[in-house]
C-alpha cells in the first residue's frame, strides 16, 4: 500500500470550485449567484469545525477570479495568530486599500474571527466601510455570537451545519480508492463515528492510519487516534450498573493502558453511550448528572483514575438503591 506523506489529504483533496463541493446545497447556491452577477458583500461564514467554510471561500475565489488571477487577489490571514488592533491597521489595511488585479474587487479571508480581540473588531468594523470599493471580507468562525454586531450587520451571514455520515462516506471512499488504501465497511463507520460531522477530522484519522502502514480497520483506526472500542465503554458502564464494581474498575484501568485514554477521553465516550444503554429513561439522567460532575472536577486538575472510579462506584450504588 502505497501511501503519499508530503501533503496532507485534506489540502490535496480540497475542492477548488464550488461545484465540487460536498453538502451545502443552499449555501452553494446562494454562492453561485454572486459568481454569476460578479459582485458579493461581506461574508460571515459561521458553523462547527470541518464543515467546508474555508474551503467554501477559496472555491469562491477561485469561481471569480479564474487561476490566474486569483492569489493575486485574496489575503488569508488566521486570526488565532494575528488577532490584535495591529494586524487590522497594518496588513490588513494595506492589502484592502491597494487596487485589485484585472477583478473587480479583493477579498480577505479572516479565519477563525471569532477569536479577534473587541478592540480589532471595532477596528476592522471602520476598514470594512471604508475599502469596500475595492475589498470583500470573508470572515470565518465557529460562533458568530462571538462577532460583534456593528460587523455582523455588515455581512451577509452563511451558517454551515454538520456533514452527514453519508457525504463524508462517500468522500472517504473517495480518497481511499485514490489513494489505492485497503479498507472495510467496518473501518469507514469507525472514522464516522469519532469525526461526529467533521470532514476534516476523518480525513485526517484516514491518513494517520494509512500512514502507520495498516489498513483501515476498526481495531486500527481506534489504535491509531487512541480511542476504546464504544462496546468496551458500553460494557464497562454497564458492569457497573449491575453491581460489578470491581470488574468495572478493572475494564477501566485496561482500557486506560491499552488506549492511553486520558480522564476527559474516557468521560467523552461514556456520554456518547449513555443514549445507548437499555435502562429506564430516569437512570439516564441520573448517569448524565454524575458524570457532569466527574468531569468537571478532571477539568479543575482531579486525579482521572479517582474521579472516573468513584463515578463507577455511584453507577453501583444504583443497583443496591
Amino acid at each position: 500500500m502505497k501511501v503519499s506523506y508530503n501533503i496532507m489529504w485534506t489540502e490535496k483533496y480540497r475542492p477548488r470550485s464550488l461545484n465540487d463541493l460536498r453538502g451545502h446545497q443552499d449555501i452553494i447556491i446562494r454562492l453561485k449567484g454572486f459568481v454569476e452577477k460578479g459582485n458579493l458583500p461581506h461574508l460571515l461564514f459561521a458553523g462547527p469545525p470541518g464543515t467546508g467554510k474555508t474551503t467554501a471561500v477559496l472555491a469562491l475565489a477561485h469561481d471569480l477570479f479564474g487561476p490566474d488571477t486569483y492569489h493575486h487577489n485574496i489575503l488569508e490571514l488566521n486570526a488565532s495568530d494575528d488577532r490584535g488592533i495591529d494586524i487590522v491597521r497594518t496588513q490588513i489595511k494595506e492589502f484592502a486599500r491597494t487596487a485589485p488585479y484585472n477583478a473587480p474587487f479583493k477579498i480577505i479571508c479572516l479565519d477563525e474571527a471569532d477569536n479577534l480581540t473587541s478592540a480589532a473588531q471595532h477596528a476592522l468594523r471602520r476598514t470594512m466601510e471604508k475599502y469596500v470599493r475595492t475589498s470583500r471580507f470573508a470572515l470565518i468562525c465557529n460562533y458568530s455570537s462571538k462577532i460583534i454586531e456593528p460587523i455582523q450587520s455588515r455581512c451577509a451571514i452563511f451558517r454551515f451545519k454538520p456533514l452527514s455520515d453519508e457525504e463524508i462516506r462517500e468522500y472517504l471512499i473517495y480518497i481511499s480508492e485514490k489513494e489505492n488504501l485497503v479498507y472495510d465497511k467496518e473501518g469507514i463507520e469507525t472514522i464516522l463515528y469519532i469525526a461526529e460531522g467533521d470532514l476534516r477530522k476523518a480525513i485526517n484519522i484516514l491518513q494517520s492510519t494509512a500512514a502507520s502502514g495498516h489498513s483501515i480497520e476498526a481495531l486500527t483506526v481506534r489504535k491509531t487516534i487512541g480511542q476504546a472500542d464504544p462496546e468496551q465503554i458500553k460494557n464497562m458502564v454497564l458492569l457497573a450498573l449491575n453491581g460489578k464494581f470491581q470488574q468495572a474498575r478493572s475494564q477501566l484501568h485496561e482500557l486506560m493502558l491499552e488506549y492511553g485514554l486520558s480522564g476527559t477521553d474516557v468521560t467523552y465516550q461514556i456520554y456518547k453511550e449513555i443514549p445507548k444503554l437499555d435502562i429506564p429513561e430516569v437512570s439516564k439522567l441520573e448517569i448524565t448528572q454524575y458524570l457532569a460532575e466527574v468531569d468537571f472536577r478532571i477539568s479543575e486538575g482531579a486525579s482521572s483514575n479517582i474521579q472516573i472510579g468513584a463515578f463507577l462506584a455511584k453507577l453501583s450504588r444504583i443497583k443496591y438503591e
